[in-house]
């Protein structure tokens, strides 16, 4: 049996027209499904709106007390309950969970370990026991479409930040455990991961690991990609089947408009 995990990002989240067309093909898919979002510039314009400074560091977030604040209302409360209900409006039934819901998705507070590590403030690092997959079985098996943000919980009352590409890769590779193939989408409004970032027409159809490893020392792509990459080959090393990043629309239509990943 296969299993479809779906992350969308980008400008798909900004753009109501985008996202309601990704959204839409989404729901065509056959079979189990998840969905991960993130909204990650949704969450600038927040911050720029309350006057909130904004941080960021090799591609990632900074995130203090105030920013916890923001991310937790855009990605947890108007992000995923728009998105649960834009999947309601195409017969789709889903439930919208932030990780403390259910207890799905458990983290612990990245810690310094040294003088020059990066100080990344509340954001939660995931373990091969942080996503409880009973939860999300059961979800699937009534039905029910989980549609995760990418706020998770250390259990003891505290909320923290945490990559949506890293809940994505932690949960592909938490079903293939359970299910035979388990195929992992990166969708966000480009074609695919781009060989020059000023040409949204230039991607590569094909990335391995080796060719990664170049193309991120010689900073080729955006910062932002980086880590997008980085949990695509620590899902396929871990048994997921297919990771593939690109336009959402591929996930419905044979198209070429996506980058695949192999090791």
């Amino acid at each position: 049996m296969k299993i479809h995990v779906v992350k969308i990002g980008g400008n798909l989240i900004n753009d109501q027209k985008f996202l309601d067309s990704s959204l839409e093909a989404f729901c065509q898919i056959k079979g189990n499904k998840v969905l991960i979002h993130g909204g990650g510039r949704k969450a600038n314009i927040v911050s720029d709106q309350m006057g909130i400074t904004k941080k960021f560091l090799q591609g990632r977030r900074i995130t203090d007390k105030k920013t916890l604040d923001v991310v937790v209302m855009t990605y947890a409360g108007l992000i995923n309950k728009n998105i649960v209900a834009k999947l309601q409006s195409y017969n789709c039934n889903a439930l919208g969970l932030c990780g403390a819901d259910g207890n799905c998705m458990k983290s612990y507070l990245r810690l310094k370990k040294t003088k020059t590590d990066i100080d990344y403030g509340y954001v939660g690092d995931l373990t091969n026991q942080s996503i409880n997959i009973s939860l999300i079985k059961l979800m699937m098996e009534n039905h029910i479409v989980p549609v995760l943000c990418p706020i998770t919980h250390n259990g003891k009352g505290d909320l923290f930040n945490t990559n949506a590409d890293t809940i994505a890769a932690y949960i592909a590779i938490s079903l293939k455990k359970y299910y035979e193939e388990v195929e992992l989408h990166f969708c966000f409004e480009k074609k695919g991961v781009l060989r020059n970032i000023h040409d949204s027409g230039s991607y590569y159809p094909k990335i391995d690991f080796r060719l990664f490893q170049k193309i991120k020392k010689n900073h080729s792509i955006s910062n932002g990609m980086v880590p997008k990459l980085e949990n695509a080959f620590f899902a396929l090393n871990n048994g997921v089947s297919k990771v593939s990043i690109g336009l959402p629309y591929y996930l419905i239509n044979d198209v070429n408009n996506k980058t695949i990943l192999c090791l």
